[in-house]
Parts: structure tokens; C-alpha cells; sequence
């Protein structure tokens, strides 16, 4: 291990996999029914970037389910770069969302971008998103610590693997320990994809901390193409998780469609997962402690 990474993470006590946490779980668990992100099963979160109307969330709904996705995901409220871009449904996708899950039985995963909407939100939601953009919205963040729903946290586009902990920090100090942190490519001079999949940061995260890892390729990619050999690496790396978007017609997707896949397109990547998932797990993480306040 880096003898770096003791005084640069061990300082983030809750958050980090510290000698400090000596009788504790070493891995954090979150749990949603019979869930465990973070324990020996690999989640995939699949479904649109933005929920658009009750026939395509159903439809994706039930695809990415009968293909072996354990959670939902939809956009009810989507930060969008251009004033004229889908702004997304509001409480009405959020409705959708849940007769979804009524359904199909899969747990929901949404964005959350202001705390006025937290409140709402955890009445639909199993696990509450908090996008690139929000990372260090810490009166958000503050607000999310009792919500009393686990708490997916998107690395920022730009930020270090120390800001990333620092925001899991923050929403861990104020009272929700149920974080599971996603790295979704960042931002460097690369213009041949929308983003820069970090794929080390997951082995990194995984050693310096105790909270779950899961990888966004499809904002990494930007390239539907691409996103299948994403996934393969984030898998080898250890990840916990996929968190992928999936829509019935990429071609008409009222947002991201050039990085979603089709419903086939889905079912052959979750088989190509398949080989890499029968490595064990042990050979592929390394997690050793920090040492608090100290080195190597």
C-alpha cells in the first residue's frame, strides 16, 4: 500500500478503513430487502437516464429486470447543461417510478439535486443519488444525513479521490452511514470520450475505505459502444456494482441516449459479465487498514 494514503485518508475516520474499525464489519453493507450492495453479489442498477413516460420505464423496467438488474434507475429530475434540454418529470416520474416497482419488485434509485427535495424524494426512493454536480452541495449533503435512505455519492467531474471522501465524510458526520460511492469518469483533455474512467480509483477506494464502490460506465463512455468493456474492467477491478443506463429506443432517449444501451445490448453485457465474475472476489480487491494519524 502507498504509505501516502495514511495521512491522506485516514483523517476521514468514518469513511475510511482504518485500524480504528477494529471489531467492526470491515465492508460496509447496504442493504435494501434481500440487497446487499457491498457483500458477495454483484448489483447492477439499470434503467433510463430520464423517466419519460409510463410505457418506456415499465418496459425498461421489466427488461433490465428479466436480464438480471437488481435495482432501477430514472432520472424524476434531471440537471441539464442547456435551459433547453428534458428537465424531466418531477413528481409524476416519481409516481412512475414506484408503479414500477410495484411491478417488477426492483428497488429505485433517483437524483436528488436540492434539499426542498429530499423530503419528497425518500417517499419513492430506495436509494437517493446525489450527480456529479451536487458532490460538495453540502447543505444538501447535510440534509441527506436523515433522510433515512441510503445515499448513492457520484465522484465529482473534477475531483480528487480526497474531495470524494471528504463529501462521504461530511454526509456520514451528519448522521446517514449508508453511502455507497460511484466513480463516473472524470473530466481531463480527452475529447474521444465524454469522461475519463478513473479505473483506478476502485481499487484505491476500496482499500482506503470501508464503504461500497460501484462504476458508472455509461457517463464515463459517452459511447454506447464502449460501455460494455467498461463494465468487464470494472468488474476485474473489484467494484461492487454497476450503475448503467438502458433505454427501449437510445435513438428517440430524450436525454443520454448516445451513451445508453438497447434491452438487448443490456442482456449481452450482463452475459459477458459472467466469466469475469466467477474470479473470486478475493483475488480481485486489496484491502489492507490505514493507520490513523501515522504511515506504513
Amino acid at each position: 500500500m502507498n504509505p501516502k494514503w495514511n495521512g491522506q485518508f485516514s483523517c476521514f475516520d468514518l469513511v475510511a478503513r482504518t485500524g480504528d474499525r477494529i471489531g467492526q464489519p470491515v465492508h460496509t453493507v447496504v442493504s435494501l430487502g434481500d440487497v446487499g450492495i457491498g457483500a458477495d453479489d454483484f448489483v447492477v442498477m439499470a434503467g433510463p437516464c430520464a423517466v419519460e413516460s409510463e410505457r418506456q420505464l415499465l418496459s425498461t423496467a421489466e427488461a433490465v429486470a428479466e436480464a438480471g438488474a437488481r435495482i432501477l434507475r430514472g432520472g424524476a429530475y434531471k440537471p441539464r447543461s442547456s435551459p433547453y434540454s428534458f428537465q424531466g418529470l418531477g413528481v409524476e416520474g416519481l409516481k412512475i417510478l414506484r408503479k414500477a416497482r410495484e411491478q417488477t419488485g426492483l428497488a429505485i434509485i433517483t437524483e436528488v439535486m436540492s434539499e426542498e427535495d429530499v423530503e419528497v424524494i425518500a417517499e419513492y426512493a430506495d436509494i437517493m443519488q446525489v450527480g456529479t454536480r451536487s458532490m460538495e452541495n453540502y447543505a444538501l449533503l447535510e440534509v441527506l444525513g436523515s433522510c433515512g435512505r441510503p445515499v448513492l455519492l457520484k465522484r465529482g467531474m473534477t475531483s480528487t479521490l480526497e474531495e470524494f471522501l471528504c463529501a462521504a465524510q461530511i454526509l456520514a458526520m451528519a448522521g446517514n452511514p449508508q453511502i455507497i460511492l460511484c466513480e463516473r469518469g472524470i473530466r481531463t483533455f480527452e475529447t474521444a470520450t465524454r469522461n475519463t474512467l478513473d479505473i483506478a480509483a476502485v481499487p484505491v477506494l476500496k482499500t482506503v475505505s470501508h464503504l461500497p464502490v460501484i462504476v458508472d460506465p455509461s457517463h464515463a463512455a459517452g459511447v454506447r459502444s464502449i460501455v460494455p468493456a467498461l463494465a468487464r474492467a470494472a468488474v476485474a477491478v473489484g467494484a461492487d456494482g454497476l450503475l448503467i443506463e438502458v433505454h427501449p429506443c437510445p435513438e428517440k432517449a430524450l436525454s443520454d441516449g448516445n451513451q445508453s444501451l438497447n434491452f438487448t445490448e443490456f442482456r449481452d453485457l450482463m452475459d459477458d459479465l459472467q466469466p469475469y465474475l466467477a474470479i473470486p472476489q478475493e483475488k480481485r480487491e486489496f484491502r489492507p487498514r490505514l493507520v490513523v494519524g501515522g504511515a506504513d
